[in-house]
């Protein structure tokens, strides 16, 4: 019976090692991705749900054109700014997508909504819609054909390139790109050191963006030119912005985030006229938000690459040792002695040894 069990333990400690190798390496790969079947929070939130990311500048000075009694206003306006940021992943387009060959299967396409409001008035000043593809694992974007943007009232293609919304799962300490949506191109953060928000560790970057000239409609240089710079003939703008990411290494989830983005108009006259100057930064319930769920997903993952292996490792040992000491105990208590010279010779005699009687 001890043979047998010690049979069993043997095996049950086998299948606790293979289990702690197989975590780290099969299994760990498969959850530190971005999952298909991520989904927005909705009036009632599921656990996990994707709450939308809100960011608010006070004492903003932004460019406002909205029509009043039915004429036209254009004026640079100073309130407190409002924006939000809500990502709803497509699974089924996504699952359409790789059917049809034109995405493989570590990509997922998300679509993004961006309001920019006036906290007083909840007028909206800007608004944007984009579809993109992103790598599941490293957080960047991926070639596809079907991304675009919508910043103007319809759809434009763009080419859309390494980091956007998030960092790669297990963030180093080194400079990523960050694409930025007004100059169409991706640039430098630099990792500027290791911080502590709300009781987590993240890895703080800082991305510079000199001023650029920016794409805008002919139409609306023409109404800025009449406004701001009468006599010139031509103008252009010019956007800056200074952007500051706090990332959970684990995940590579955007914590905390801060922007200074500034545009200016140029005319040919020499005259300036600034149309956005803004201090934006994450609000205390979505670094909350960010936080909790960092701190939720990257439990997760450390139970799968370290406790659960560790554990299994351990157990799995344990049961080895005991099992193989178990399978060389005899089935019977003791083992049979060979006769011992020293003792004394038994006084009984076998029935086949005693003496014959005759008559």
């Amino acid at each position: 019976m001890r043979r047998y069990l010690g049979a069993v333990l043997i095996l049950l400690g086998a299948v606790g090692i293979v289990g702690a190798i197989g975590l780290p390496l099969y299994v760990a790969p498969m959850v530190t991705k971005l999952p298909y079947d991520m989904q927005a929070c909705q009036k009632e939130q599921k656990p996990g749900c994707l709450k939308p990311s809100i960011a608010e500048a006070t004492n903003a000075q932004f460019l406002q054109i909205k029509f009043e009694n039915n004429e036209l206003s254009v004026a640079v306006n100073t309130a407190n700014l409002r924006s939000t940021t809500e990502v709803l992943p497509q699974a089924k387009l996504t699952a359409d997508q790789q059917a049809a060959g034109k995405l493989d299967d570590n990509a997922v396409i998300w679509d993004v909504y961006s309001t920019v409001q006036r906290v007083d008035t909840n007028e909206v000043i800007s608004a944007s819609t984009t579809e993109l593809a992103l790598d599941r694992v490293t957080g960047a974007a991926v070639d596809w054909s079907g991304q675009w943007l919508n910043d103007s009232g319809q759809n434009s293609p763009i080419s859309y390139t390494d980091q956007i919304y998030k960092f790669p799962f297990g963030t180093e300490q080194r400079s990523y790109k960050i694409y930025d949506t007004d100059v169409k191109a991706a640039s430098e953060a630099k990792f500027v050191g290791v911080e502590t928000i709300e009781g987590l560790e993240v890895y703080h970057f800082a991305q510079q963006i000199a001023p650029t000239k920016v794409d805008v409609a002919a139409s609306s240089i023409l109404v800025l030119i009449s406004r701001f710079a009468p006599g010139a003939t031509s103008a252009e703008v010019y956007y800056s912005n200074t952007r500051e990411v706090w990332v959970d290494p684990v995940t590579g989830a955007f914590i905390k985030v801060r922007e200074q983005p500034k545009q200016e108009l140029r005319a040919d006259t020499g005259a300036t006229q600034q149309l956005l100057n803004a201090d934006f930064a994450y609000n205390q319930q979505t670094i909350a938000n960010a936080v909790e769920s960092a701190r939720s997903n990257g439990s997760q993952l450390q139970l799968v690459n370290l406790w659960l292996p560790l554990g299994l490792g351990v157990v799995g040992l344990i049961l080895l040792v005991v099992g193989f000491l178990l399978a060389r105990t005899p089935a019977s208590g003791r083992e049979p002695q060979a006769w011992d010279s020293a003792l004394p010779e038994p006084r009984h005699s076998l029935r086949d040894d005693s003496p014959t009687l005759t008559g």
